[in-house]
């Protein structure tokens, strides 16, 4: 499925440019990231999704492909698989940057391939956890990139990250798909519970 995202940083371009660059930095307000190890173009870490009471755990490495400074563009191509599972997460993300009234445009295009329990959501609720979770990250790099402005910033606390929450994140349309699964089990799991009362208790012939 392909995904299209588009924010604004209140910097100029060129800050905006090395402060996405700086993965290590950035990586925090992306919601359970952990970057594991980064040489400057390859990322390896892992990223966790929590869905209802499941939580899963994926980890891979993330190439930049291209990084075109003149252009301020940049491609991503990330690859992370299940720790405790068959599934699978593929994506190639562009990214490009523009100037827009004294700040900078990001536009962002995702290509994303997921197998495994999140992919029974579907474009339409991965695109709108997509949408939240872009309007987090660029509020997030907004104050990161302000710290940096600042000539004494004060020292940020790391913390062990947290699941990134579907439920949570995308609210209501997730929250009812689950609802309905769960409604269907239990219905399935109520009428079993009759048919096996009802042979039991059936007289025998």
């Amino acid at each position: 499925m392909e995904l299209h995202h588009e924010f604004t940083v209140p910097v100029p371009v060129d800050e905006a440019w090395p402060a996405l660059l700086d993965i290590e930095r950035v990586a925090p307000c992306l919601p359970g990231a952990v970057v594991e190890d980064y040489d400057g173009r390859t990322v390896t870490g892992s990223v966790k999704v929590k869905v209802g009471p499941v939580t899963v755990t994926y980890r891979g490495t993330a190439v930049f492909e291209e990084q075109d400074e003149s252009a301020h563009r940049m491609v991503l191509a990330a690859n992370g698989r299940e720790t405790r599972g068959q599934g699978t997460a593929r994506a190639t993300v562009t990214g490009t940057l523009t100037e827009h009234d004294g700040g900078t445009a990001v536009s962002v295009h995702t290509d994303l391939t997921v197998t495994g329990r999140p992919a029974q959501f579907g474009r339409g609720v991965l695109s709108e956890v997509g949408d939240r979770l872009v309007g987090q990250f660029a509020t997030c790099l907004a104050e990161r990139l302000a710290e940096r402005r600042d000539d004494s910033p004060e020292p940020v606390e790391e913390r062990e990250p947290e699941p990134l929450n579907l439920l949570r994140t995308a609210g209501l349309p997730v929250a009812k798909r689950v609802a309905v699964a769960a409604a269907a089990a239990a219905l399935v799991a109520w009428a079993l519970t009759r048919l096996r009362r009802r042979h039991r208790t059936s007289p025998r012939r």
